[in-house]
Formats: C-alpha cells, structure tokens, sequence
C-alpha cells in the first residue's frame, strides 16, 4: 500500500523535495543504507528526543535503528518507501501502541487502527523523473490527542524539516556514489 492509500487523511503533514540526476532504484536502495554518520544532526536530535535512549552507532544503517523508535517498513515499491509508526510523540517516551512490528501485516494493522489517544504517524520516501521526495503524514484519533499534537509540532516542526532534508541530501550523496 502507498501513503496515500496507508493514511488518505491527515491533521498534520510536511513535504521536502531534492532534484537529483540519480536514478530511482539507486536512490530507495541508498534510503536503507544511509548511516548515522551521514545525518549528524539526525542523530543528535533523536537522542535528545530520546532523553539519550537512542543511541545510534555512527556506522549502523538510520532505518535498522527506526523499529526502536517505533517506526517499521509499511510498503517497499521500486517508487516509494512507507514507514509507519503509531503513539504520543507529545508524551515522555512516546508510550506506542501495540508494536507494529509483532503485527501479523503490519501495514494492514496501521491502516485500520483507531483506538483514542493515539497519533498513526507515516512517512514516505519517493523516487521519480529526477526527484527525491519524503512526506510526512500524522492523523490523530481523537481531538485530545489532536490538541497535544499541535502543541507538540509547534516545538519540532522545524527540526523535523531540519532532519528531513539532510537526510534527502545524504541520500542524494550515497546513490550518486553507488
């Protein structure tokens, strides 16, 4: 399932876009491959986010070390990579939901789950006609879970950005490299 058909609709998103001469199949296998060591500042801000839980080895792969933040591959095309994960990422700890991870098919337990207080929170990762794109998705359960979220973006939608495009651009680098 792509993103769209993952999470339709949504409260929150955000898009980044990279131009890249690099071909599409290069640029999904160098999304998996991209280490902590090419995202610096990822890193350093997913271990204060973790209140230094998270602490990723510069040589390991970002999406080996996304499942421990509750994050799981939903759909793998040669277009896009869809990454899901479902909690409070406005609370300490994040408190996920029952794990993607120890679903039977994990993408058809995000798609339909809608128990209250929860955010389903997908990003996506597209290769296309000289285009590297990511977008990020959150749709919240209920209007609590809405409110704590706003206030939650509010604080890290910058980094969030941050993040996003200096991960485009290590992707960009690895795939012209390969």
């Amino acid at each position: 399932m792509s993103l769209d058909e993952l999470l339709p609709q949504w409260h929150f998103r955000e898009c980044h876009r990279r131009a890249t001469d690099a071909p599409a199949p290069a640029l999904l296998a160098a999304t998996g491959r991209v280490t902590w060591a090419e995202v610096p500042l990822m890193g350093v801000l997913m271990r204060i986010r973790s209140g230094g839980r998270l602490r990723p080895a510069a040589h390991r792969p970002v999406l080996d070390d996304m499942a421990g933040a509750g994050f799981v591959v939903l759909e793998r095309t040669s277009e896009e990579l869809v990454l899901g994960a479902i909690g409070r990422p406005w609370s300490p700890g994040g408190r996920r939901a029952p794990l993607l991870t120890r679903q039977a098919d994990p993408a058809a337990f995000f798609a339909d789950f809608a128990a209250a207080g929860r955010a389903k929170m997908a990003v996506n990762f597209r290769a296309s006609a000289g285009e590297l794109s990511t977008e990020t998705r959150v749709l919240l359960t209920d209007d609590r879970s809405r409110r704590a979220f706003g206030r939650y973006w509010l604080l890290i939608r910058l980094f969030s950005g941050l993040i996003r495009r200096e991960w485009l651009a290590a992707i960009a680098r690895r795939a012209r490299q390969a």
